[in-house]
């Protein structure tokens, strides 16, 4: 968690009576407020989607074949060129 920062972005969420007084106990047990034990919950959850969906895991043989292709790589075939000539025509990069 980012201590330092300014915190003025704010998430609500509507819970159980059960719900609410497990995480109250739960956070208890850790000697955090509900606010600290639920947000570093969430952000460490968040992070492990994040890196589930943004980060490729490849297999010895995928990384092989990655690594030997970034080496070694093959000139593009003429469909390679001509789907990125019309790409060029059809997006304007600033």
């Amino acid at each position: 968690m980012a201590n330092a920062e300014t915190k003025s972005a704010r998430i609500e969420t509507r819970v159980s009576a059960e719900q609410k007084e497990m995480i109250e106990r739960a956070a208890a047990y850790v000697g955090r407020t509900v606010s600290e034990f639920v947000l570093g919950n969430v952000e460490q959850a968040a992070k492990a989607v994040i890196d589930e969906h943004e980060k490729m895991k490849l297999d010895r043989q995928q990384s092989k074949a990655l690594v030997e292709s970034l080496l070694a790589p093959v000139s593009p075939n003429k469909t390679l060129r001509s789907a990125a000539r019309d790409h060029r025509k059809r997006v304007t990069s600033r």
